[in-house]
């Protein structure tokens, strides 16, 4: 019998995931959750998509399920964003029970803080930030889908998709417009879609910043000052949402499949939702199968850095790459340390960095030579739902839906590991031990490269 005690908390982490997915998936395949008849493979990978905040599906999401299985998605795309370490200590913590230790370092480890200090005040914080931005975001898109669905609809509507922009989900309910459509009939400038388009954005942006970034800011009034961490996740993200913006513009300006039939008014603001909701929330308001090659490794590129540690989204992180960014300009100034804004990163950090990069590299390539085994479609479609996979943002090209089971099956498993973490999976797979190496010193001996 599986002794809970005995398992260390990034095994508990990624075992807790998989028990939500298949308990989702199990609970979208009974009758009153799946009015389609979708096969178990399909409800499992909604499930996966849903636990892991992707957005990727095979079926469409409005015309599969009923109102009750819509519901379970909302529930599973909830418990995802937070991590349901995060919401059981809300329980916890709501029943007025003792949080221990180890409770303490689970929580920690579950939103990637380096230390279990003020962990419960924190979560409350991140608790009480994310009901209320949600609940804001639904009212605003809420009254922006009443006067097309109807009151009861547009309200579960506005709060469905309030929450799933905010976990960086980008599941939606438009299959009633148009299978598959997405947000692709909200990019026209008025002020309705501004609202949308808008809100939208902004709820993905503030779950992509990352819990620890959230109290930085909300603390800096008093402190006066912001951490490293917040600095260059601030500054890492404002520079792709505005240089990936300029540039899906730039690629896609004449493009009449995306944005060559829109006004210039409209251009910016598709481009710009464009590329905030390609750093991991999976909406789109321009049909993506029609980009040009170009714009695809664009986009490829955003997904692959995502959002933020201890945030809703995916990717490598934006941390990650503004530390491998900052290694490389040390090494070609001929500098062994990394400095930014006065301070020193230091040599194990940089080496977890590379370490995450390289990791992520490998699952993505492996991803995309097992899929092209049994998938036949064009290289660049299957290396970007590979990505979009990995990176749980949920943008397609269309070729999921198509995929054989095998396929799916592999994509699952990139979402799996890009939400848990490849460093976190990883632990989780070869539990850390203490080997002679690491207290015993060997001589240096240099090698070329």
């Amino acid at each position: 019998m599986l002794n809970i005690k005995r398992l260390s908390g990034t095994q508990i982490i990624a075992a807790g995931f998989f028990a939500i997915i298949l308990t989702g998936g199990i609970l979208l395949f009974l009758p009153v959750s799946n009015k389609a008849g979708a096969s178990f493979i399909d409800t499992l990978f909604t499930a996966v998509s849903a636990t892991c905040v992707t957005g990727l599906v095979t079926t469409d999401t409005y015309g599969t399920y009923t109102a009750f299985g819509h519901f379970i998605i909302l529930l599973l795309i909830q418990t995802g964003g937070l991590g349901f370490i995060s919401i059981a200590a809300v329980f916890t913590i709501g029943m007025g029970k003792k949080i221990g230790i180890r409770e303490r370092m689970l929580m920690s480890e579950s939103i990637s803080l380096p230390e279990t200090s003020g962990i419960v005040r924190l979560m409350r914080f991140i608790i009480f930030v994310t009901l209320t931005t949600e609940l804001i975001g639904a009212v605003l898109l809420s009254i922006c889908f009443i006067p097309e669905f109807g009151v009861a609809d547009g309200i579960f509507k506005g709060v469905f998709h309030s929450v799933s922009a905010f976990c960086n989900a980008g599941l939606d309910l438009m299959g009633e417009k148009e299978p598959f459509s997405s947000f692709t009939g909200f990019n026209t400038f008025n002020l309705r879609c501004v609202i949308i388009n808008l809100t939208l954005s902004i709820l993905v942006i503030i779950g992509g910043l990352g819990f620890w970034v959230w109290e930085d800011l909300y603390c800096f009034r008093r402190r006066k000052r912001l951490r490293l961490h917040s600095k260059l996740v601030l500054i890492i993200s404002a520079v792709l949402t505005v240089v990936g913006a300029v540039m899906f513009l730039a690629f896609e300006y004449g493009n009449p499949g995306t944005l060559g039939n829109l006004n210039l008014a409209e251009k910016i603001m598709a481009s710009l939702s464009q590329s905030i909701f390609a750093r991991t929330a999976g909406f789109n308001t321009v049909d993506l199968s029609s980009m040009k090659q170009e714009t695809t490794i664009l986009e490829c590129l955003l997904m692959f850095i995502g959002a933020s540690p201890g945030s809703t989204g995916g990717g490598i992180k934006t941390t990650v790459f503004a530390v491998m960014l900052l290694t490389v300009f040390s090494v070609v100034r001929g500098s062994d340390e990394v400095f930014v804004f006065g301070r020193r990163i230091s040599k194990r950090l940089r080496l977890r960095a590379v370490a995450i990069f390289s990791m992520s590299l490998t699952v993505v390539l492996t991803g995309v030579t097992v899929i092209c085994t049994f998938q036949g479609a064009a290289f660049e479609k299957i290396l970007f739902e590979v990505i979009s996979a990995f990176g749980t943002t949920g943008l397609t090209m269309g070729i999921t839906t198509s995929m054989p089971v095998p396929a799916k099956i592999m994509l699952m498993i990139l979402m799996y590991f890009g939400r848990v973490g490849v460093l976190t999976a990883g632990y989780a797979i070869a539990r850390r031990q203490h080997l002679t190496q690491d207290i015993i010193s060997y001589p240096h001996e240099d090698i070329l490269i």
